[in-house]
């Protein structure tokens, strides 16, 4: 008796196993979404020439990556402008879209001489696929509505290398990040300049 009391619990275990197995974790459950690659990345070239909007626009939000490929972040920079105010190419390149997505009028710019390209948002645009523009030069206008800025109106403007977003503030040069304008100041009579103080 006790043979065969064996004998059924071992064939229940076979039978079982397969089912258990399916309700635990195996080593060959899906990999994880990768995130963000930890290999160095090609720097981003400081091709920019003008801001998209103004002379130095207030950041109302900055960049923020995102932890993994699908996670929450912020993809961009988000510039305050009000709205009407003209929109304007960072670097010069070539109009790669012009329209509207998800009921918000989109601009993308691929910049001339490298592998990047730039968008902007809310935009009604003044250009399209196709055309060349200039650094500084008018893409569009900001729209009224669409922006994600709360009661604020802004531009969401982003860089893209593929479909990896980057932070679009690497593609201005330090003298446009400046916060204000240089200022000689008064050096008293019989005094060396600050920079030349033992």
């Amino acid at each position: 008796m006790r043979r065969a009391m064996r004998w059924v619990l071992m064939g229940a275990a076979v039978l079982l196993s397969p089912a258990v197995g399916a309700l635990t974790p195996s080593a060959r459950a899906d990999p994880p979404v990768p995130g963000p690659s930890s290999a160095p990345a090609d720097p981003v070239p400081a091709v920019g020439r003008a801001w998209p909007v103004g002379v130095r626009p207030s950041v109302l939000r900055g960049w923020e990556p995102p932890a993994t490929v699908y996670g929450a972040g912020h993809r961009g920079v988000d510039l305050a402008a009000p709205a009407g105010s003209a929109v304007r190419a960072v670097a010069a390149g070539r109009v790669s879209f012009a329209g509207r997505v998800a009921g918000r009028g989109v601009v993308a710019v691929e910049l001339a001489g490298t592998d990047l390209r730039t968008t902007y948002e809310p935009v009604t645009a003044a250009v399209r696929k196709g055309d060349v523009v200039v650094a500084g030069g008018v893409v569009g206008t900001v729209q009224a509505g669409g922006s994600h800025c709360g009661p604020a109106t802004c531009v969401h403007w982003g860089l893209l290398r593929g479909g990896i977003y980057l932070d679009p503030l690497s593609l201005l040069p330090p003298w446009l990040l400046a916060r204000g304008p240089s200022r000689l100041l008064p050096v008293p009579p019989g005094q060396p300049p600050p920079g030349l103080r033992p």
